[in-house]
């Protein structure tokens, strides 16, 4: 069975940084894995990705969040720096196999004070 578990998640100020993680667990052979984040009465939204040999991220986070991975921990970071109250969201961790197979994590809050 696969398991995601995120950790990191916590109440910081704004201007501050935090970094969260995400290990895959079971017997499976990831490909891609990506952050995504939903805020409250919002639809869930890429943050960042890293796979393939490629790493995308969107508008929003490009230069203030890093995503870096360790392939043979199948584990996955996101440095998150000068955060900014919109930034306040639940995200969450993807992971692709090889196989097509998606797998989400639970979620971990990150909330952001003005």
């Amino acid at each position: 069975q696969v398991q995601v578990v995120e950790s990191g998640g916590a109440l910081v100020q704004a201007g501050g940084s935090l970094e969260l993680s995400c290990t895959v667990s079971g017997s499976v052979s990831i490909n891609v894995m990506a952050w995504y984040r939903e805020a409250p009465g919002e639809q869930r939204d890429f943050v960042a990705s890293k796979g393939g040999g490629r790493i995308h991220y969107s508008d929003s986070v490009r230069g203030r969040f890093t995503i870096a991975r360790n392939i043979n921990e199948h584990t996955v970071y996101l440095e998150m720096k000068d955060l900014k109250p919109e930034d306040t969201a639940v995200y969450y961790c993807y992971a692709e196999g090889f196989d097509g197979h998606v797998y989400w994590g639970q979620g971990t809050q990150v909330t952001v004070s003005s």
